[in-house]
C-alpha cells in the first residue's frame, strides 16, 4: 500500500431495524445491526470485516451503498468530484457516485436476472452510467471484462443457469468493474462457492486489484480467506467493531478477547502445525433486540469488570497501531 490517501470514511454509522407487533403494528423494539461504529478505508487496500453472523458486517456493506437507508451517522466518500456525505444525497444525486462504489454479492445464484444474457448483465450498469456508449462499445467493453476476469467471449450470450457457481461469480465481478469503481464492497463473494473455487476467485480478485489500483471492502466469515486477501482486519461483534489493525498482527496476535476466542475457533489445516489452545466462551450471543449496556461483549468476557456496564467503549489506539474498544487489553496482552 504505498498511500495514505482515504477512500471512504465511516463515521458512528448506526441501522436500527423496527420490530412491529399487535393488531396496529406498532414500533415495539428494534434491532440494533449497527450501533456507532467507525472506521476509514484506504485507496488500494484491502479492509476485512469478520465476525460471526448477525454481527453486522452485511449491513455496513449494504449501508455504505445505501441498499439499507442507515438510522444515524456519516459515510464521506472521497470521490472524483470531491467529498460527500453519502448519507445526505437524495435518490438522483446519489446515483453519480453508484458507478464509482459497486458490490458483488454473496450469492451468484440469486443475484442474477436468469432471464438475461450475461451480455445483458455486465452491460446495464453501463447502460445506466455510460448512456454516451454505442452498442458496438459495450459490447467490446464486456468482452474485455469477460476475459480479464477468465472467461471466453463466445459465453457473453449464454444464460446464468448454464454456468457453474464460480463462473457466475466471475460474472457477478466483471459486472462490478464495468463502470470502473473506486470501491468494490465484496459481501461474501466466496461462501457458496467449494474450497478450490474460492481460491481461485481470491486469487482473481487480488490480481484485478493489482492491476486496476482497485479497493476492497471484504466481508467474510473464513479468518483464513480474510488473512489471505487483506491489508487490514475488522473484527465485528453484535452490532460494534472490537478491533482494528493490521491483518498480520490482528490474525497472528489478537489483543481483545473476542478475537482471541474467534481466531482459536479456526480449524488448522496442517496437522502438524502446532495446535492453538481453544477459547471457549460462557454464555449465549445476546439479542441484539435487548443488547447488555456499555459494552455488548461483557456478559461473556473474562476481563468484564463493573465499569464494562456504564459505556460502551469506544476503539481506542495502542502502541502497536492497531485500534482496540477495551480498556483492560494490557493485561490480556
Amino acid at each position: 500500500m504505498q498511500t495514505k490517501e482515504k477512500v471512504l470514511e465511516v463515521k458512528g454509522l448506526k441501522m436500527h431495524f423496527p420490530i412491529t407487533g399487535g393488531v396496529f403494528s406498532r414500533v415495539v423494539g428494534h434491532v440494533k445491526a449497527l450501533d456507532g461504529i467507525n472506521f476509514d478505508v484506504i485507496k488500494g487496500e484491502t479492509l476485512g470485516l469478520v465476525g460471526e453472523s448477525g454481527c453486522g458486517k452485511s449491513t455496513t456493506g449494504r449501508c455504505i451503498i445505501r441498499l439499507n437507508e442507515p438510522t444515524a451517522g456519516q459515510v464521506i466518500f472521497h470521490s472524483e468530484r470531491g467529498k460527500v456525505d453519502l448519507l445526505e444525497l437524495d435518490r438522483d444525486a446519489m446515483r453519480p457516485y453508484r458507478s464509482e462504489i459497486q458490490m458483488i454479492f454473496q450469492d451468484p445464484y440469486s443475484s442474477m436476472n436468469p432471464r438475461m444474457t450475461v451480455m445483458d448483465i455486465i452491460s446495464e450498469p453501463l447502460l445506466i452510467h455510460c448512456p454516451e456508449m454505442n452498442q458496438k462499445a459495450r459490447e467490446d467493453a464486456v468482452h474485455y471484462l469477460l476475459d480479464k476476469v477468465g472467461l471466453r467471449k463466445d459465453q457473453a450470450m449464454r444464460y446464468p443457469h448454464e454456468f457453474s457457481g464460480g463462473q457466475r461469480q466471475r460474472i457477478g465481478i466483471a459486472r462490478a468493474l464495468s463502470t470502473n469503481p473506486k470501491l468494490i464492497i465484496a459481501d461474501e463473494p466466496v461462501s457458496a462457492l467449494d474450497v478450490s473455487v474460492q481460491a481461485q476467485v481470491i486469487n482473481l480478485m487480488m490480481d484485478l486489484q493489482e492491476e486496476f489500483g482497485l479497493t476492497y471492502i471484504f466481508i467474510a466469515h473464513g479468518l483464513s480467506v480474510v488473512k489471505h486477501i487483506s491489508s487490514r482486519i475488522a473484527v465485528m461483534y453484535l452490532g460494534n467493531m472490537v478491533e482494528l489493525g493490521d491483518a498480520e498482527q490482528v490474525y497472528n496476535h489478537p489483543v481483545h478477547p473476542y478475537t482471541k476466542a474467534l481466531l482459536s475457533a479456526t480449524p488448522m489445516a496442517d496437522p502438524r502445525a502446532e495446535k492453538k489452545q481453544r477459547i471457549i466462551l460462557q454464555g449465549d450471543v445476546p439479542s441484539p433486540t435487548n443488547k447488555p449496556s456499555g459494552c455488548g461483549f461483557r456478559t461473556r468476557c473474562p476481563l468484564a469488570q463493573a465499569s464494562c456496564a456504564e459505556a460502551a467503549p469506544e476503539l481506542r489506539l495502542l502502541a502497536s497501531g492497531r485500534k482496540v474498544a477495551c480498556p483492560f487489553v494490557e493485561e490480556a496482552e
